[in-house]
C-alpha cells in the first residue's frame, strides 16, 4: 500500500544572521517538534504563492522576496512529504506565533539543541555547514541553484 504524498513548502527565515524554527504546537500531528515555518500547498497554489499564504497565517508577515533553494522527499511511517524549501530574507511585519507555537532565532555558527522534524534534519545540517554546501557570501549556497517553484 503506498502512503499519500502530501505536498509542503517551508520557509527558512531569516533576521540579523539568525533563523526562525518553530516548534509544532499541542494538538498537532508530531507535537514538539521543532520545523521551519510553512504548511501543505493548496490544490493550484504555487509553492511561492502557499508560503506566502503559510507565512501570513503562522507568523503575521508578508514575504518581500521568496527565494526557492532546495526539495526533498522524506518517507514517514504513515505518509510522505515533499518538501520545498524557500529563503526569506525581506518581510513586512513582526514575527508572532499566531498558532501558540513557540519561536526561537538559532544562530547557524552554533549548535542548535533542537528536536528537528527528521525531514528538516538534512537542511538543518546544511544550514550549519556539517556535511552540506559551504556558506557563501550574500546567504546563497556554492554549489545551489535556484529553480523556480
Amino acid at each position: 500500500m503506498s502512503r499519500p504524498l502530501l505536498q509542503v513548502v517551508a520557509g527558512i527565515i531569516w533576521r540579523d544572521g539568525r533563523y526562525l524554527a518553530v516548534e509544532r504546537p499541542e494538538g498537532t500531528r508530531m507535537a514538539g517538534w521543532w520545523e521551519f515555518p510553512g504548511g501543505k500547498i493548496d490544490p493550484g497554489e504555487t509553492g511561492e504563492q502557499a508560503i506566502k499564504r503559510e507565512l501570513r497565517e503562522e507568523l503575521g508577515i508578508t514575504p518581500l522576496r521568496v527565494e526557492f533553494w532546495r526539495d526533498l522527499v522524506h518517507h514517514y511511517d504513515e505518509f510522505s512529504v515533499h518538501l520545498h524549501f524557500f529563503h526569506i530574507r525581506d518581510y513586512l511585519g513582526e514575527t508572532a506565533p499566531l498558532e501558540n507555537q513557540r519561536m526561537v532565532w538559532v544562530d547557524p555558527a552554533r549548535p542548535h539543541g533542537l528536536d528537528f522534524l527528521p525531514a528538516d534534519e538534512p537542511v538543518v545540517e546544511a544550514l550549519h555547514g556539517k556535511g552540506g554546501p559551504v556558506w557563501a557570501q550574500g546567504g546563497f549556497f556554492v554549489d545551489d541553484f535556484w529553480k523556480k517553484a
